[in-house]
C-alpha cells in the first residue's frame, strides 16, 4: 500500500502547491483544431513521491505527457523541471535534463537485442562522436561499463536471461519492463510511464508495480497514466484526475477516489473494490505466472 504521509502536506484541491514540486505547469493548453485536448492552468508534483494521472479516455493525459516530455508544442504555456524552464525543448534535452518517459505503445526495436536496446539509451557516449568513434581506445571503458550497468538493470527485472534475445520476441509485458529498464540507464531524476500495466498479465502486474515503488523508495520522482484503479490505490501518493483536458481534481488516493463527482464521472461503479492481500496471486501462483512468462 502506497504511503501518503508525505503527499498530504499538501492540500487536497486543484492547483494546490506542492511542499518540493519538482514539475510545475502553468497554463498549458493544446488544441487540435477546434477541439481543446489540453487546458491545464496549475499543476505541481511533488518531488520524491509517486504521482497518478487518471481519466476517462480522451481526457488529455497522454497529450500532456507528449507535451511536457517535448513530443509535442503547446498552443501556449510554460512549464518546469527542477528549476528549469523546458518548454519548447526537444524530447532529447528532456531527457537529458533528467525526465525521462515510457510510451503506451512500447518502443523496444524489435531488431536488435535485449541488451543492444539497454546500450542505447547509454548517455554521453564518447564512440557517438565522429572522430572518436574511430579511436576505439576512448570509448571501450565506457562501453564496457555501460554494459555491466546495463547487466545490472536487466538482472533486477528479471530480463538477464533474455539478454541475447531480439526486443522483438518478447511478451508484451517483457517489453514494459524492457522500456522501463531502459528509461534506468538514463539515471533519471524523474520517470513518467503511460500507462505501463496495460495489457500486461497478472504476474507482470505485480512486478511492475514492485519496480515503480522501489524507484520511489530509491528518490526518483513517478508520474504513471493508469486506467487500472487497483494500481493505482496500492501504489500512489497522489492522484491527479483530468477530464475534458482540464484538471478536475487531486489529491491522496483515499481522498479522490472516495469523492461522489469523481466517482460517478470517471471511475465508475466497481471503484470500491480493492486488491486486498487476498486479492493478490498467492506467491505460488506467481512464481508459476513468472517462470511461464519468462519461457516466453
Amino acid at each position: 500500500m502506497a504511503t501518503e504521509t508525505t503527499a498530504t502536506l499538501a492540500e487536497p484541491v486543484v492547483g494546490s502547491p506542492k511542499p518540493d514540486p519538482i514539475l510545475v505547469v502553468d497554463g498549458v493548453q493544446r488544441r487540435f483544431g477546434g477541439m481543446t485536448a489540453v487546458d491545464v492552468d496549475h499543476l505541481e508534483v511533488q518531488r520524491g513521491v509517486i504521482t497518478a494521472l487518471i481519466g476517462p479516455n480522451g481526457a488529455g493525459k497522454t497529450t500532456l505527457f507528449n507535451l511536457l516530455t517535448g513530443f509535442d508544442q503547446p498552443g501556449q504555456g510554460t512549464w518546469s523541471f527542477d528549476g528549469r524552464p523546458i518548454a519548447g525543448k526537444s524530447g532529447a534535452s528532456v531527457a537529458r535534463a533528467g525526465m525521462v518517459r515510457t510510451f503506451q505503445l512500447t518502443k523496444a526495436l524489435s531488431r536488435l537485442t535485449v541488451l543492444q536496446n539497454m546500450l542505447l539509451a547509454t548517455p554521453h557516449h564518447p564512440g557517438e562522436r565522429f572522430w572518436l568513434s574511430w579511436l576505439p581506445f576512448t570509448w571501450r571503458a565506457h562501453e564496457r561499463a555501460a554494459e555491466a550497468k546495463a547487466l545490472e538493470i536487466l538482472e533486477r527485472f528479471k530480463l538477464d536471461a533474455k539478454r541475447d534475445d531480439y526486443a522483438g520476441s518478447l511478451s508484451g509485458g517483457q517489453r514494459k519492463l524492457l522500456e522501463m529498464a531502459r528509461a534506468l540507464m538514463t539515471d533519471p531524476t524523474m520517470i513518467m510511464l503511460d500507462e505501463p500495466m496495460a495489457g500486461v498479465n497478472p504476474a507482470l502486474v505485480q512486478s511492475l508495480l514492485g519496480h515503480v515503488q522501489a524507484l520511489r523508495d530509491e528518490g526518483m520522482t513517478v508520474l504513471f497514466v493508469e486506467h487500472d484503479m487497483h494500481a493505482v490505490r496500492h501504489i500512489s501518493d497522489w492522484v491527479v484526475v483530468m477530464a475534458e483536458g482540464r484538471v478536475v481534481a487531486e489529491g491522496p488516493p483515499s481522498s479522490v477516489m472516495s469523492d461522489p463527482a469523481v466517482v460517478d464521472a470517471y471511475l465508475g461503479a466497481h471503484h470500491d473494490t480493492d486488491l486486498g492481500d487476498d486479492a493478490l496471486l498467492d506467491p505460488a501462483m506467481l512464481a508459476r505466472l513468472e517462470s511461464e512468462e519468462e519461457k516466453r
